[in-house]
C-alpha cells in the first residue's frame, strides 16, 4: 500500500478467554506506527499500574499515546465503587467517540472496551453507536472477553484467543513483561 489515504478502515475484535488480546492489539499499533500511522490506545478498565505499554508509549514518539481511563480490577467492589466505575466507563465512551471522530488517528484501539458492558456500565446499543460513527479510513480495535455478537458481526476481522494453558493455574504470578 502507497499511501494512508487509501486505506479501508477496519473494525477488528480481540476477543476470548485466552492472554493475549491486548498483546495482539499491540502488535497492530507497533505495525500501524511502521506504516507511518497515527495511533492511540484508551484503556477501558486498566488504572493504576505501571504496564509496559505505558513506559514504552514515550519512546515509541509523538504519533503513539496511551490513556488509561479506568480505576482498575472490577470485581468485588461496593456499590458506591461500582457507580465510580460506571461513570467513569460512560466518560471514556464519550470520550472514545470524540477521539475516533477528530480525524487524529488512523488506528484507535479501545482496550478492554467489552468490560464496560459486561458489568453493565454501558450497553451494546452504546457501543454500536460508537462503531456507526467510525470514519471511513479509520482501523478500530477492540479487546475484551465476551465480545456481543452485535458487534463481532458489525467486525471485519474477530480473532477468539482461547486459554489452553496458563501459568496462574500453577500458582505461578503475573509477570512483569508477559502480563504487565
Amino acid at each position: 500500500m502507497d499511501s494512508i489515504e487509501n486505506t479501508k478502515g477496519l473494525i477488528i475484535t480481540f476477543t476470548g478467554n485466552g492472554k493475549g488480546k491486548t498483546t495482539a492489539a499491540l502488535g497492530m499499533a507497533l505495525r500501524a506506527l511502521g506504516q507511518g500511522m497515527k495511533v492511540t490506545i484508551l484503556q477501558f478498565i486498566k488504572g493504576g499500574w505501571e504496564y509496559g505499554e505505558l513506559m514504552m508509549a514515550e519512546k515509541l514518539g509523538p504519533d503513539f499515546s496511551i490513556k488509561q481511563m479506568g480505576l482498575g480490577f472490577v470485581r468485588n467492589l461496593t456499590e458506591e465503587q461500582k457507580k465510580q466505575h460506571k461513570q467513569v466507563a460512560i466518560e471514556a465512551l464519550e470520550f472514545a467517540v470524540q477521539i475516533i471522530t477528530s480525524d487524529k488517528y488512523q488506528m484507535v484501539i479501545l482496550d478492554e472496551v467489552f468490560y464496560g458492558i459486561k458489568y453493565g456500565f454501558f450497553t451494546v446499543s452504546d457501543l454500536v453507536k460508537l462503531l456507526q460513527k467510525k470514519p471511513p479510513n479509520l482501523h478500530l480495535v477492540l479487546t475484551g472477553r465476551d465480545a456481543p455478537e452485535e458487534i463481532t458481526g458489525l467486525s471485519d476481522l474477530v480473532t477468539e484467543m482461547k486459554e489452553i494453558k496458563h501459568p496462574y493455574k500453577k500458582g505461578i504470578i503475573a509477570q512483569k513483561g508477559v502480563e504487565y
